[in-house]
């Protein structure tokens, strides 16, 4: 069981800590949720206690983590192929999957392809939220703000020839 003050990821939202565990009346039912308070834009999300394993709610990522997306980000970005639509539905459910890793990909390989030819407004979306998404993490995990946490991944990007 999860307590107040835990820091957790939640898929395709980040990373936040549990500020509250609150009881609600939803249709008459009242459920237990746990109050996630997130470190960026300070929003509030509420998670039904019972339904944390369905929704893949995890711990943020160790110094370990932290390494292995930072060689993510580092890495040779992988080449965009197919139909926009198909290139967005493949990369939402990358996204959705929870995996750090596979959001630090995201963020890195929509960068290029922005570089190389423009992305469309979808992707543009999908970008603005992965780097959300691992900034949000990367501050628990590193103990930095969220300004020194983009900096540091923008020049991990840059060594690399890209740029955020």
């Amino acid at each position: 069981m999860l307590q107040v003050g835990d820091q957790v990821v939640y898929p395709m939202h980040g990373a936040g800590v549990i500020a509250d565990i609150e009881q609600c009346e939803v249709m008459g039912e009242v459920k237990s949720y746990y109050v996630l308070k997130m470190p960026i834009g300070s929003m509030k999300v509420m998670i039904p206690t019972d339904n944390v394993e369905n929704i893949g709610l995890r711990d943020v990522i160790s110094k370990k983590g932290v390494k292995k997306v930072a060689e993510v980000l580092a890495d040779t970005p992988e080449r965009a192929v197919g139909s926009w639509n198909k290139r967005f539905h493949a990369t939402l459910a990358r996204m959705k999957s929870g995996d750090i890793c596979d959001v630090a990909a995201v963020a890195r390989n929509l960068i290029l392809q922005d570089r190389v030819r423009k992305i469309s407004s979808g992707e543009r979306r999908l970008l603005d939220l992965a780097k959300q998404i691992l900034v949000s993490e990367l501050v628990y995990a590193c103990g930095k703000e969220p300004e020194e946490v983009a900096a540091w991944m923008d020049g991990i990007l840059e060594k690399n020839g890209f740029d955020g």
